[in-house]
């Protein structure tokens, strides 16, 4: 059912994690879209096996991925039983908590209540004794940074995670982070943020240099701005498209006729460079040497194997990125 290991690991590039032992795939599989119960289990379930195949190792989950909230982890922990139980030891499994999860005062943010219940849940609906790999979602300015600090550590000293992540934590808060974690021997092994040509606040607010700087890794989510930054919107809002039909995270009012110019121009440039919009954005993201990998949804396994073309892509001239630059200041 899968290549042979030779021929999955062979064309996948893994970057070191921080200060760690860690590598994971320049590209990773997210599971915020199309892994949910709106989706037919065959077609998720054919992604994840094109995503294994091609040497992607990582699958990244939170407890609220659906719809509805926990089908994600529902549906992977199937396919783990299913198809990858002899794989356990290859993949990287990683699922956060502090959004919005269960009704009443426990079921969000990050106070030890939510994080611990949460954790169980999904190593409940994952069928897994630990993941690999646990964010703290989101900061909480109400619960005291101790105790949720407190509570990553513990959770690794628990066995119940091998390693802590911060996801959308602001800087100072994020520093110390990256300091408590440390002091109690559980560096912090990540941080995911999102950057993509469209949004570039993770490096113009120091973020992503500060995690270089305390040996932490980056993984970058949206990194196609939840479509624009590919051919889709070139010339209109297609009627089966994520912004026709799901305004949840892509709105019509996104598409100003400022933003297509910027797309219509970056399209002809990755066209000058023999490669897809989506490629070049992919690609754009990688040649920041601070970040470890970049996630991407997938609705089919032949759109994954289009962004996987990203890892052949050209390296960027001053010239593209001064282009770059000059298309998006406008």
């Amino acid at each position: 059912m899968y290549n042979s290991k030779a021929d999955r690991y062979s064309a996948m590039c893994y970057r070191r994690c921080g200060h760690s032992g860690v590598l994971l795939p320049a590209i990773s599989l997210g599971f915020w879209h199309n892994f949910g119960c709106v989706t037919p289990e065959d077609q998720s379930r054919a992604i994840v096996r094109a995503a294994f195949d091609a040497g992607i190792t990582h699958f990244d989950l939170a407890n609220n991925y659906g719809p509805e909230p926990g089908a994600a982890e529902q549906r992977l922990g199937k396919f783990l039983k299913d198809d990858f139980a002899a794989y356990r030891d290859e993949l990287f499994i990683a699922t956060k908590a502090a959004y919005d999860m269960w009704d009443g005062p426990y079921g969000s943010w990050a106070s030890r209540k939510h994080l611990m219940a949460s954790l169980d849940q999904s190593l409940c609906r994952l069928g897994l004794e630990y993941v690999d790999l646990f964010y703290c979602h989101r900061y909480d300015p109400a619960t005291p940074l101790k105790e949720t600090l407190q509570t990553l550590v513990d959770i690794v000293r628990q066995g119940k995670a091998l390693y802590i992540g911060l996801s959308r934590w602001p800087l100072e808060a994020a520093a110390r982070g990256y300091a408590y974690l440390r002091e109690h021997d559980v560096p912090c092994l990540i941080y995911q943020g999102r950057i993509n040509l469209f949004d570039q606040a993770p490096k113009s607010e120091g973020i992503l240099s500060q995690a270089a700087d305390n040996g932490v890794g980056f993984i970058s989510f949206s990194p196609l701005a939840q479509g624009l930054l590919t051919n889709r919107y070139l010339n209109g809002i297609p009627v089966d498209s994520r912004m026709a039909h799901d305004p949840r995270f892509l709105r019509a009012d996104a598409l100003t006729p400022e933003v297509l110019s910027r797309i219509k121009r970056l399209n002809a440039l990755a066209e000058a460079r023999g490669e897809e919009l989506a490629t070049m954005a992919l690609s754009w993201i990688l040649s920041h040497k601070e970040v470890t990998s970049v996630l991407i949804g997938a609705s089919s396994p032949e759109q994954l194997h289009r962004n996987l073309k990203a890892l052949k892509s050209p390296q960027f001239t001053s010239e593209e990125l001064a282009l770059i630059d000059q298309i998006l200041a406008q």
